[in-house]
């Protein structure tokens, strides 16, 4: 007489290998597709003054999402370039588009856009434009653009005597902030206040997807990689995590 000792394991163990592979190949897409997502859509830029503070800081790291000056909105924070204002990137607000009357200030020292006091909750206090007279006719296909931090910004308002009168073509602009990548401040909020006026504002970029598909990605790869290891730790304390049958065979 002897004995056969056999091991079962239900196939328990191949089936969640193949789902922490298919975790990892999934999660690997995920991720490398946000990033490359990410890399067509923003481009980063660091904010070298504060002229735009309390909102953007100095020294902060943001993403401006690409875009066509066509696109470009009231309230929206953007990234331009232009000859007259120095020829390198700037980042003010837009306050006034083509057609626009904006004139500083209401009887409650709020900016006005066409007549209408706008309400900007960006600015530091409520006497951020105390002293700060000014009126101006947008043209056509142009912008008017300010800083949030208004006693300390080189805007629109230095190049009222030129021509223009301080607005900037759409096509000088280059992208639209969207999120502060560092410190993470997360998402920029679109101002109501400009909500509205014709046209309104614009909707936020695709920046939150991104993150979400770049976190879940990366959430997929780690729980997928740690399957194998933490199966042979829970099989060892089950003492070794098979059934053996014996089957005794007559000789």
């Amino acid at each position: 007489m002897s004995e056969t000792v056999r091991t079962q394991d239900g196939g328990g163990g191949r089936v969640g290998s193949v789902l922490s592979g298919l975790a990892v190949a999934l999660g690997c897409l995920l991720f490398l597709g946000g990033f490359g997502w990410g890399a067509l859509e923003y481009q980063p830029y660091t904010v070298p003054t504060d002229s735009m503070s309390p909102t953007v800081e100095t020294g902060d790291r943001v993403l401006a999402q690409r875009i066509d000056g066509s696109q470009v909105r009231r309230g929206d924070v953007v990234v331009f370039r232009e000859a007259l204002w120095g020829d390198m990137p700037m980042v003010k607000r837009v306050v006034g588009v083509g057609g626009d009357k904006v004139a500083c200030c209401a009887a409650d020292g709020r900016l006005t856009v066409n007549g209408k006091p706008v309400d900007e909750p960006y600015l530091r206090s409520k006497d951020a434009t105390e002293g700060q007279d000014f009126s101006v006719t947008v043209p056509e296909g142009k912008l008017f653009l300010l800083g949030d931090e208004r006693h300390n910004s080189m805007d629109s308002r230095v190049h009222l005597q030129e021509a223009g009168q301080g607005s900037v073509p759409r096509s000088a602009v280059t992208g639209r902030v969207d999120a502060i990548a560092w410190p993470m401040d997360g998402v920029l909020a679109r101002p109501t206040g400009f909500a509205g006026l014709p046209g309104g504002i614009s909707e936020p970029g695709p920046v939150r997807p991104i993150v979400t598909a770049i976190v879940a990605g990366a959430a997929l790869v780690l729980a997928g990689a740690a399957y194998g290891p933490l199966a042979r730790i829970a099989g060892g304390r089950r003492g070794g995590g098979a059934r053996r049958e014996k089957e005794t065979v007559t000789a």
